[in-house]
């Protein structure tokens, strides 16, 4: 559920069945240059499934934890086994998933 080929570091290819996203808004900055983010609605989220997990962005993934849902992961794009372009501008692969 985004937008480009997840690519784990053993081979395996995950394509996308479609896209999933979340809106968000954000309070005012504080005195101290902080504000809250508050996630809107999720769309492009299929209804739970037994025994299926979804493949979304730490973005979504973060919201639907809100909402309780339990079937999805990110891409675990901080690991330090993620393995990135020379200039460690373009993450090529993952070494698994995050929940």
């Amino acid at each position: 559920m985004t937008p480009h080929t997840i690519n784990l570091n053993d081979g395996r290819e995950f394509s996308s069945q479609g896209v999933a996203r979340v809106s968000a808004t954000f309070s005012e900055f504080d005195e101290n240059g902080i504000c809250r983010q508050q996630f809107g609605e999720v769309a492009g989220l299929p209804e739970p499934k037994n025994g299926v997990r979804y493949i979304v962005s730490a973005l979504v993934l973060a919201a639907v934890k809100d909402l309780g849902r339990t079937d999805c992961v990110a891409p675990a794009t901080g690991h330090p086994d993620c393995k990135r372009s020379e200039d460690r501008k373009i993450i090529l692969s993952v070494p698994g998933f995050v929940e």
